[in-house]
C-alpha cells in the first residue's frame, strides 16, 4: 500500500510554474550596456528558456515538495494475542474400561473378530485416549492437565502447555492400573486442587467414566462438585459405553454393560454449570470432544497495525544533491562574468 502521509503538501507543486516564470522572465542576469540590441536580436533565433542549472533547481524543489508530503508504503500486520483456559481431563481407568463398544454397522461375530485383529475396534480407554489426543492437539493455547482414576485418583500431569510431554503421559494409561473400582469423588477433588489457584479466565474439568461411583470417600461426588463450584471450576461429564459391548475374560468375550450413573453425572455438571454428554462408541466420543472443543473457546485478540517504510529522507537527500550540483555548475562551468 503506497500513500502520502500529508497529501495536501503536494499543492506546493503549483509553485513550480511561478518559479519557472520568474527564472525565465523576471530574474536579472549579468549584462553589459550597448547602444542597440537589434544586432543581437537578429543573430539570436532562440526563445527564452531555462538553463540546465535552473532545471536542476526546479527538479530539486519538486523533490522537496514530494518529501514534505511524506510518501510511504505500508505493510498491514496482525498481532495475535491468545489467552487460553485451564483444562483438566479426568479419565476412568477401572477394569471395565477394557470393554469394547461395538458400533451399529458391525452385526456379525466375524466382523467383530476382524475389527479386533485389525485394530479398528479398541477398548473404551484406548478409544478415549485417541480422541483426547486429537482434542489436546486442537488446543495449543490452553494449559491441559491429566488425571487417571479408579480406586483412587492420580495426577499424571498438572495443567501444562507442554503438550508433547502431556501426550507421552497419556500413552501410559492402562485399564486396571489404579484398581478396579470407580472413585468419582476423588477424581473431582483432585481436579479441583489442580485448578483452584489457576489465573486462567476459565477453569474446566472434563470427567470421563463408564461406571457408577463405587468408592466411598469423605466427600460424595456431589459434595466434591459443590467444592469445585466454590473455586469457579466448571465440570463437564462424559458417560462412556453402550449396551452392545463385550469384554475379554479367560472364557473369551462376554457381554458387558455401560453402567455409568447418568443421573449422578448430570447432577455433577448441573451443580457447576457444565454439560453432560454420552459417548456410546468411538464415533460418539469423537462427537462429544468436538462439542466440548467448540463449547470452550479460547480468547484470541487480533489487533492490526501498519508498518510503514518512509521515502521522504531519500527524496530530501536527492534534492540536496541536485541543489549542490546546481550551485557547483553555476559557479564553475556555467559561471557568467558581466
Amino acid at each position: 500500500m503506497f500513500e502520502f502521509a500529508l497529501p495536501w503538501v503536494l499543492a506546493g507543486i503549483l509553485l513550480l510554474p511561478l518559479l519557472w516564470y520568474y527564472l525565465v522572465f523576471l530574474k536579472k542576469h549579468p549584462s553589459i550596456v550597448v547602444p542597440s540590441a537589434g544586432i543581437f536580436k537578429r543573430s539570436c533565433g532562440k526563445k527564452r528558456s531555462l538553463s540546465a542549472v535552473n532545471w536542476l533547481y526546479l527538479f530539486a524543489l519538486l523533490l522537496l515538495i514530494a518529501a514534505l508530503a511524506r510518501p510511504r508504503s505500508g505493510d498491514e500486520k496482525l498481532i495475535v494475542r491468545s489467552k487460553g483456559i485451564d483444562i483438566v481431563l479426568a479419565l476412568d481407568m477401572s477394569d471395565s474400561m477394557r470393554a469394547i463398544d461395538v458400533p451399529g454397522h458391525i452385526s456379525s461375530a466375524e466382523a467383530f473378530s476382524e475389527g479386533i485383529t485389525r485394530g479398528t475396534l479398541k477398548n473404551r480407554l484406548e478409544t478415549a485416549k485417541e480422541e483426547i489426543r486429537k482434542f489436546i492437539l486442537a488446543r495449543p493455547n490452553d494449559r491441559i492437565g491429566l488425571i487417571g482414576f479408579a480406586d483412587l485418583a492420580y495426577s499424571f500431569s498438572p495443567p501444562t502447555l507442554d503438550h508433547r510431554w502431556l501426550l507421552e503421559r497419556l500413552k501410559t494409561l492402562e485399564p486396571g492400573q489404579l484398581g478396579s473400582a470407580t472413585g468419582i469423588a476423588s477424581a473431582i477433588s483432585s481436579g479441583t486442587r489442580r485448578l483452584k489457584n489457576s489465573k486462567a479466565p476459565r477453569r474446566v474439568l472434563v470427567l470421563f467414566t463408564d461406571g457408577a461411583n463405587t468408592v466411598e470417600n469423605r466427600l460424595t461426588p456431589e459434595q466434591s462438585a459443590n467444592l469445585a463450584k466454590e473455586f469457579n471450576c466448571i465440570i463437564h461429564t462424559v458417560g462412556i459405553g453402550s449396551s452392545n459391548a463385550y469384554i475379554q475374560t479367560g472364557f473369551g468375550f462376554q457381554r458387558a454393560q455401560a453402567d455409568f450413573d447418568e443421573k449422578l453425572l448430570s447432577s455433577i455438571s448441573k451443580i457447576t454449570g457444565g454439560t453432560t454428554f454420552r459417548a456410546a462408541d468411538a464415533e460418539g466420543m469423537k462427537r462429544v470432544l468436538s462439542e466440548i472443543n467448540a463449547l470452550e473457546k479460547t480468547n484470541i485478540e487480533q489487533p492490526k497495525y501498519t508498518e510503514y517504510k518512509e521515502y521522504a529522507p531519500y527524496l530530501a537527500l536527492a534534492a540536496a544533491l541536485l541543489i549542490l550540483l546546481g550551485f557547483f555548475l553555476e559557479n564553475t562551468f556555467k559561471l557568467r562574468i558581466p
